[in-house]
Formats: C-alpha cells, sequence, structure tokens
C-alpha cells in the first residue's frame, strides 16, 4: 500500500519479512543532489560567455530533475549503477531544459516566468534563448557519447538514437507542432490530445526510463514492460499538469497559472472535469505500478515515483 507522510510518499508492504518502509522524499533529495552536483560540472562557462551563462541560467534554475532520475533508478532496477546513467541523466536533462526554453518563446507559450524565475528570453533575449537551446540540445548527444564509461558502444548507440527520437519529429517536436495547430480550437478530440501529449510529455519521459534499462542491456520484455510503464505515467503527468493549471497559483507552480484557459486550449480537464481527469490519472498510475510488480522490491522506487505524479502539487 501507498500512504502519504510529513516528509514525502511513504511506500510500505505489510506482510511479514517484508522490507522497511522506502520513502520517496529522501530518494529524491539524495538523486537530485548527485544529478545537480554532475550538471554543475557538465556545463561550465567560456568564451562566448553569454551562450554559456544562458545554458546554465535554465539548466541550473532548479525543477524535480525527475527525468534523470527515471533514468538512474530504472538503471539501477535493472542491475545497473546509478554511476553509470549519469551521463545520459544529465543528457536528459539537458534536452528537457532545451525543451522548457523553446517552449517559452513568444513564438510557442509566451511565458514569462518558469521554476519562479524569469525566463530565459525575458533575461538574454529570443535569440541567445533559441540558441540556448540549441546549444543544449547538441551537448546532450555529446555528452552521452564522450562521457559513458563501462558500456558496450553499441547500447550507447541505442540510448542516443532513443533520445533522438523522442526530441525530434516523432516524439516532442511533432507533439508541440500539433499542439501549435490546435490553439483556439474547440472540435479537438481526446485521441489528438492524447496524440500531443504522447509525444510532447511522455516520449521523453519514456526516452528517461528505456534509456537506463537500455544501458545495462535488458531484454526485450524487460522493455516492454518499461515502455508501458512510462507511457502510463507520461499521460498521468500531463493530466495532472492540466489540473494545476486550473487549480494551482503561479507561486505554486512557478510559472504562469492559467495558461491554457488563456491560449484557448483544450485540455483533459476541459473535455472530461476535474474529478474525471482525477481519476483518469489515478488509474494510468495504478496500471503503472502494477506493470512493474515482477521486479520485485527493486521497482519500489518507480512504483513511488508514478504516485508522486498524482501526488504532486507542482
Amino acid at each position: 500500500m501507498t500512504s502519504p507522510s510529513n516528509s514525502g510518499i511513504v511506500v510500505t508492504d505489510e506482510r511479514p519479512g517484508t522490507p522497511s518502509p522506502f520513502d520517496l522524499s529522501v530518494y529524491l533529495a539524495e538523486r537530485k543532489g548527485w544529478v545537480e552536483s554532475a550538471l554543475e560540472q557538465a556545463v561550465q562557462v567560456t568564451y562566448p560567455e553569454t551562450i554559456y551563462e544562458s545554458m546554465r541560467y535554465s539548466l541550473m534554475a532548479g525543477g524535480k530533475r525527475l527525468r534523470p532520475i527515471l533514468c538512474l533508478a530504472t538503471c539501477e532496477m535493472t542491475g545497473g549503477d546509478w554511476e553509470t546513467a549519469m551521463p545520459t541523466a544529465c543528457a536528459l536533462e539537458m534536452s528537457h531544459t532545451m525543451s522548457l526554453v523553446h517552449d517559452d518563446l513568444p513564438a510557442m507559450d509566451n511565458d514569462d516566468y518558469r521554476r519562479g524565475k524569469l525566463t530565459n528570453h525575458k533575461i538574454y533575449g529570443d535569440a541567445i534563448a533559441i540558441l540556448a537551446g540549441d546549444g543544449l540540445l547538441a551537448y546532450a548527444f555529446e555528452y552521452v557519447a564522450t562521457q559513458t564509461q563501462a558500456v558496450p558502444a553499441d547500447r550507447v548507440v541505442k540510448v542516443i538514437a532513443r533520445l533522438g527520437r523522442a526530441v525530434g519529429a516523432a516524439g516532442l517536436v511533432g507533439g508541440q507542432s500539433v499542439d501549435l495547430a490546435c490553439e483556439g480550437k474547440t472540435d479537438v478530440s481526446v485521441e489528438t490530445l492524447d496524440f500531443i501529449h504522447q509525444h510532447k510529455t511522455a516520449a521523453l519521459l519514456e526516452a528517461s526510463v528505456l534509456s537506463g534499462a537500455l544501458l545495462t542491456g535488458a531484454s526485450t520484455s524487460h522493455l516492454q514492460r518499461l515502455t508501458q510503464y512510462s507511457q502510463n505515467i507520461g499521460l498521468a503527468f500531463q493530466i495532472v499538469d492540466d489540473i494545476l493549471d486550473i487549480t494551482a497559483t503561479q507561486d505554486e507552480l512557478g510559472k504562469t497559472a492559467g495558461k491554457d484557459l488563456q491560449a484557448q486550449k483544450v485540455t483533459y480537464p476541459s473535455l472530461w472535469g476535474l474529478e474525471e481527469s482525477r481519476q483518469k490519472a489515478q488509474q494510468l498510475v495504478d496500471e503503472a505500478k502494477q506493470i512493474l510488480e515482477p521486479f520485485g522490491s527493486k521497482a519500489r522506487p518507480l512504483q513511488a515515483i508514478a504516485d508522486y505524479i498524482t501526488a504532486r502539487t507542482y
């Protein structure tokens, strides 16, 4: 069973002889520290200083670091160690940060705040923000290729290919393009909305989960389970995002609240209502946790992260 505590989500198993409770808040805080330390070292300011400062401004602006943590957790669950996965984890956060920098631009969502700070283009201008995103994405691939140690080359290539697909037209870029095309339309179907978010949001989450397993040479059956898990949590993550855009304040979100309504976007709550949206997200998370049961106690971090997605408030 899963229960909240003052320190975060705690996963417990009440059967005799089972492991001690798993405290997700401790787990996330520890790994977030590892990731931020690695990112700090990965991108240093050099000439031309402005572009590197812009890259670091958004990369080091905080956030949950959920994508790199998913990568580390999956690597550990499938028999690897987190140090092996750290270059890939950093690359995932670089790619995610690129998507945020570009998403905030006036030509996209036109937002002034991200993670409680002014967005990149408000500090450095549109042109440098675009280049900073480009720089982070290019460096992500370089970083995986040059920094991954003690992993067979064919596995590293699979990780690079998975990351490329996740951020390209078959993933994030494709989802974003359909999202932009649907702004202001009132006849967007659930199927189209699913397509947008399976690509715009879930694709990079899926890459985060699968890349950790690809590094360890996980079996096809394990990869299939992890694919379904990640697709479920990816869609649940977006449903909760849509809910929070309505129910949370700007201070809680760290970005402008009510942007979906302002942009006349069709969202899950606009189609289903808040309560049904919450139920759908919970159903997806419950299924995701069940999918990982064959991994036993090693799956506890990923199962707890699934619970966190529906419990989060920002």
